[in-house]
């Protein structure tokens, strides 16, 4: 088929080229096929004028494009045909095509819903149709042909799954239900290479496919993710996750200017210039990207987290960052120099893993909570964070005593505390969960309280503490800390009761709180490090005993009344008990002892001196059940887990662009052309 040329004269208006001419006949419902045989094999070998095409097609109207619909059947049979074609470039320029046609179609029928999609690209046989362009897409993922040739059919697969917000509105990913595509799309994060290209796009794709419709039928994605046992496939899955976590980091926050050294030097040169802190002490994030770059990936770990207990092993899989970078994004002008004081350097060969990555990540989310986006992104962490601790196998690894890391998480600069550049112990993994949650607490006790989020944190503690009380697991460090945060999370309830209250059931949270102190009393001489320890929990009870006495008698008050609120402040009244036993029975012989030794300020060894000695005489209440917790359900985020498939389906939508087609296609025929 010949291109018409084009007038030499700039007094004449130029011709149209050929392409664009059959675009205008085609959309026109012409008949171009009829008088010539060989039509498409020739209309194939002419480079698609995307924008045109585009146009072409937003230009009709729905009655138009029902009329056209033989005609539109026709032309993506034909991109479907081309699929088996040996002739590189019809195979392209199909491909490209066909993605083309199913953007453009997206949008149209996301603009009015009364546009059957279906209908109008499909036409009569639609199951077979689409079997046969996933037998084409199974048979290229998985065969020995170029990289960018599988990054066109990842594409146009993203495409599919990400048309519309909803996926469970899309009509044509039911068809990669019924022909899955998960082998060969796992096989490719199985060698180094294969995933360096593709790993993004699949981890991305694998998990739009386990959300669509999962609550409501046999999703053969959700089954196979489930009982993926391949320990090759899942390392890659997890270091796709750790690599674009990573990158999120870095170049969000200008880490990537950071020289040589990997994902934890980079970390330490930059995290001091991510936040600028405001009179609340809320954190403002400095030139943020755009959302919807890291959720498809947290949606990913949280897939695999949740469904998948044999994922666990990669979690602790030390990787050196030979996964691969995250996608291309606009870089956020630096707008002031790291601040070096608040992060000394960390040794470059520091090994790492995923739980390592994630809980740096989740330092840098979880110390912003001002917007629905960030709140939404800590959610998801928090989550994710819940399914891990839940699972037998990552708690041994996380408490494991032998294996150790240094972690350095970012601490949020506030007025009541000074930032000290200091390294990071080398400790367990879970240890360093425990400082992450402490740091959570301690920084958002704001009138607007985050009050959900404060929840899924203080279940994440309790299902660590259960797992240390379960199998007996002494984790060396200071527990204090962790007490000082939880007690003030008390004081902090109490003191803005009223205020909290509209909008929070402070009760609820209140009794999960004194419920891990009952835990540390009834049994913390099995999981404590220390007989020293244990000291310390009374110690802290006692000197902090007006937080608690205010607490009962705010519950009290509510208990008595008859509001809302009557039955969760008398359970939380009740829970008390133990607590308030302690501080009734070692105050007055504090008190005693002070009186005998003529001391007004007794020191802190003086008062566990005590303590230690009148252990004997107290009485306690045996409480049960203090480390039990319902499993997690998804079904209790499932809104929330929507939001954010939608925002990742949104983001993902842009990467799969026009131009971003015609670069993987120019770099298709430059290797073709390259082998010619």
């Amino acid at each position: 088929m010949s291109m018409r040329k084009r007038s030499g004269s700039g007094s004449k208006r130029h011709l149209k080229e050929k392409v664009v001419q059959i675009y205008e006949s085609f959309f026109k419902g012409d008949d171009l096929t009829s008088d010539n045989p060989t039509f498409w094999d020739e209309f194939f070998l002419l480079k698609p004028k995307i924008p045109q095409l585009e146009a072409e097609i937003q230009k009709l109207t729905v009655d138009q494009l029902n009329n056209l619909k033989d005609n539109i059947n026709l032309l993506v049979s034909q991109c479907i045909e081309m699929q088996g074609q040996e002739h590189h470039i019809r195979l392209v320029y199909a491909l490209q095509t066909f993605s083309v046609i199913l953007t453009t179609m997206y949008q149209r029928a996301s603009q009015d819903p009364s546009i059957n999609l279906k209908h109008v690209l499909l036409g009569e046989n639609p199951n077979i149709k689409m079997q046969k362009l996933l037998e084409h897409c199974g048979s290229v993922l998985s065969g020995d042909v170029p990289d960018s040739l599988k990054s066109m059919v990842l594409k146009l697969l993203l495409i599919i799954a990400t048309g519309f917000d909803n996926i469970d509105d899309n009509p044509l990913v039911e068809y990669l239900m019924s022909h899955s595509l998960f082998d060969p799309l796992i096989q490719l994060l199985c060698t180094s290479s294969e995933r360096q290209h593709h790993g993004y796009d699949v981890v991305l794709l694998v998990m739009f496919l386990v959300n669509y419709k999962k609550q409501e039928s046999a999703n053969p994605y959700v089954v196979k993710l489930s009982i993926l046992d391949d320990e090759c496939a899942l390392n890659g899955y997890g270091q796709v996750i750790t690599a674009a976590l990573n990158d999120f980091v870095m170049t969000t926050f200008g880490g990537m200017q950071a020289s040589g050294g990997g994902w934890l030097s980079s970390l330490t040169s930059m995290v001091g210039g991510i936040f600028l802190t405001t009179d609340d002490t809320q954190p403002v994030v400095r030139g943020q990207r755009q959302s919807g770059t890291e959720e498809g990936m947290l949606l990913g770990l949280f897939a695999a987290a949740h469904l998948n207990r044999n994922f666990m092993t990669t979690l602790a899989h030390s990787s050196a960052a030979s996964a691969p970078p995250s996608p291309p994004a606009t870089l956020p002008p630096r707008q002031s120099p790291p601040n070096l004081a608040q992060i000394q350097a960390l040794n470059n060969d520091q090994p790492t893993n995923l739980l390592v990555t994630f809980f740096q990540y989740c330092s840098i989310v979880m110390a912003d909570t001002r917007t629905e986006t960030s709140i939404n992104k800590c959610s998801l962490c928090f989550i994710t964070l819940t399914c891990i601790v839940e699972e037998q196998f990552a708690n041994s690894i996380m408490h494991d005593q032998n294996l150790t890391f240094k972690v350095q998480l970012y601490r949020l600069p506030m007025r009541h505390r000074k930032i000290v550049p200091e390294e990071p112990p080398s400790q367990p993994l879970a240890s360093t969960l425990i400082d992450l949650l402490i740091e959570f607490i301690m920084c958002h006790l704001l009138k607007k309280f985050p009050g959900d989020l404060y929840s899924l944190c203080v279940g994440v503690l309790l299902r660590l503490l259960s797992y240390q009380k379960r199998c007996r697991v002494r984790l060396s460090r200071d527990w204090r800390p962790l007490w000082a945060a939880l007690i003030a999370l008390l004081k902090f309830l109490v003191t803005n009761e009223s205020v909290l209250l509209r909008k929070h059931n402070i009760f609820i949270m209140a009794q999960q709180v004194v419920n891990i102190f009952n835990l540390f009393i009834t049994f913390g001489d099995t999981f404590l490090p220390t007989p020293a320890s244990y000291d310390q929990l009374y110690y802290e009870l006692i000197r902090m005993y007006l937080v608690f006495d205010n607490l009962f008698f705010m519950a009290l008050r509510y208990s008595t009344g008859d509001g809302e609120f009557k039955a969760e402040a008398l359970r939380l009244a009740n829970c008390l008990v133990n607590v308030r036993a302690i501080v009734q029975h070692f105050s007055p012989k504090i008190d005693a002892w002070l009186a005998s030794q003529h001391l007004s300020t007794p020191t802190e060894d003086q008062i566990l001196e005590v303590v230690r000695k009148n252990y004997d005489s107290l009485i306690l209440k045996l409480q049960e059940g203090l480390e039990g917790y319902e499993r997690y359900n998804e079904k209790t985020h499932k809104a929330l887990l929507s939001k954010l498939v939608r925002v990742a389906a949104s983001y993902a939508r842009a990467r799969s662009d026009a131009a971003t087609l015609t670069q993987h296609s120019a770099a298709l025929l430059d290797h073709y052309t390259a082998l010619a």
